[in-house]
């Protein structure tokens, strides 16, 4: 299979994946005459301007034995609303009536974090049902659970990044915390606002009472004094929240510049493989990517296997460290495997990072990794120690960090090339992205091993049939582990995009980035082993 077939599976796969609830909960929606989530962004977005949905993969074959969570149940993206980017948090109510389950709590975490980050005003558009009980040990307690989304609203607020919250059906028991505390509530007729329905309050205190006076629109814009906008329907609410965002003060977007590639940007599916097997010079990537006769590489005859380069995409100055999948070779005739970190380039990388905060240029990370070099000859080298000073450098970083992975992402070369667990403002992939510790086929090895051994402690001494279906079965599960939908469902990527588009994503994310303060903190790295 092509690399460019397995973007349009994919694509198709996200087309089903947007339908959300299907016909049931589209017309459950008809009923209670509201509209479905996407048909709210329609009409909130500006017209013909992008969205940059996040996470569209969260919850990907998750929750099988509750019928499956589309999305988690969720929309999260930064959009256009009246001439500023916003972050949009929507709950699907043709999803489990927008119940919260574990990774749609990760997806709204993931969602403020950016929008943090960015200092991006946030808009929610709330009509959910609450936590999914069953499930809400997974999501009660925890710093990364359901009450870490308040403490964020919260803390937006003392920042002073704007939070609007609109309810648009139910908003129901500890969810009622997050639109009181955003700076505007807008609330439609219809729609219900409390801690606890008519239902507990009559189980809990024996109290009988009809849901819009307990906690309906027009009791809390009248009575309670909790609603700031009390709005007939969905399109009137929606229309409103456009009005409040365009009082905000005009910000000064500058485009990017009209600059071009030195490749067509469809030369990537040319360059790269499904399998990543095949070697490509990662010049020749670049060449797709960035602007035409901006490269200046650092140390280009040294550390081969990791090109390190200053650039610039649609006229952004970047820095680049990005995995070399040729063969190479060093100044004293050695061979170097291709997509392997040797102990030369993780120095040479160290050294990029440091400086590139020290001249306050953002770090983009292309990563098509098989890991750190092992054996006699790499161990003496230093590898760990090497290794161990790329990651210190990386994890202190003060410069916006952006990471794409063009193909393989293993072991502890997704931690040194800043993966998730290392605070990147974006985390991107491409469909052929593989993400695990390790390959299939050694790590089925590894387990396979494992497990033989385990059974000839037990005196159980397998055939050879029996040995290789077990084998076959463990690489079979690795595999399916590897896969990028795999950990898109858990939110270890924020998109699976297109690789043509991966230039035009890099330019949005770039001047999202842009709008933050840098750090206050100076960079600093503590102890480096040398």
């Amino acid at each position: 299979m092509k690399l460019k077939q397995l973007t349009q599976e994919f694509a198709a796969e996200e087309d089903k994946i947007r339908e959300g609830g299907g016909k049931e909960g589209r017309e459950r929606q008809e009923r209670l005459d509201r509209m479905v989530a996407r048909e709210r962004l329609q009409h909130l977005l500006d017209p013909n301007t992008a969205f940059f949905e996040l996470n569209l993969w969260a919850g990907f074959q998750m929750y099988q034995e509750w019928g499956g969570l589309p999305a988690a149940g969720s929309i999260t993206g930064i959009g256009q609303i009246a001439g500023h980017p916003c972050m949009v948090i929507a709950n699907d109510a043709t999803v489990k009536a927008g119940a919260m389950f574990p990774q749609s709590v990760k997806k709204v975490l993931r969602a403020q974090r950016i929008a943090f980050d960015c200092r991006l005003p946030v808009i929610f558009l709330v009509d959910s049902s609450g936590v999914f009980l069953p499930l809400q040990d997974e999501i009660f307690p925890d710093e990364d659970d359901f009450g870490r989304i308040f403490r964020n609203n919260a803390v937006f607020s003392a920042a002073g990044i704007p939070q609007y919250a609109a309810i648009m059906g139910n908003c129901i028991a500890g969810g009622g915390y997050l639109p009181v505390l955003c700076d505007k509530l807008l609330m439609t007729e219809g729609s219900g606002l409390y801690l606890a329905g008519p239902a507990l309050v009559k189980a809990a205190i024996g109290q009988e009472i009809d849901a819009e006076e307990l906690g309906g629109a027009k009791m809390h814009s009248e009575i309670s004094g909790t609603v700031d906008f009390f709005e007939p329907n969905d399109k009137a609410c929606l229309e409103r929240l456009r009005s409040l965002v365009s009082l905000l003060p005009t910000e000064a977007i500058q485009p990017a510049n009209n600059t071009t590639t030195e490749k067509p940007v469809e030369d990537v599916y040319e360059i790269v493989s499904v399998d990543g097997h095949k070697p490509y010079d990662m010049h020749d990537l670049l060449a797709c990517i960035i602007d035409k006769g901006s490269l200046d590489e650092f140390k280009s005859q040294y550390g081969k296997t990791l090109v390190t380069a200053y650039a610039r995409i649609g006229g952004m100055p970047v820095g680049i460290i990005a995995n070399q999948r040729a063969q190479s070779q060093t100044g004293k005739g050695e061979i170097q495997i291709g997509g392997v970190i040797y102990a030369d380039a993780a120095d040479k990388a160290a050294r990029f990072v440091m400086d590139c905060n020290q001249t306050k240029v953002p770090l983009i990370f292309l990563q098509d990794v098989v890991g750190f070099m092992v054996g006699r000859e790499a161990e003496q080298s230093g590898i760990i120690r090497s290794g161990a000073k790329l990651v210190n450098v990386v994890s202190n970083s003060i410069v916006p960090k952006i990471t794409v992975v063009v193909g393989n992402s293993f072991g502890a070369g997704n931690y040194a090339l800043c993966g998730k667990a290392y605070d990147p403002n974006f985390i991107m992939a491409w469909p052929n992205a593989k993400y695990t510790v390790m390959g299939a086929d050694q790590a089925a090895d590894t387990l396979f091993t494992i497990q033989q051994k385990a059974a000839e402690r037990r005196g159980k001494a397998l055939a050879p049939d029996e040995l290789e279906k077990m084998r076959a079965s463990t690489k079979k599960r690795y595999e399916e582990q590897t896969d990028i939908r795999y950990g898109a469902a858990r939110g270890w990527v924020d998109a699976i995009i297109a690789p043509h588009t991966t230039r035009e994503n890099l330019i949005r994310c770039l001047q999202l980035v842009k709008r933050a303060p840098l750090s206050p903190r100076t960079f600093h790295t503590g102890v480096l082993q040398v």
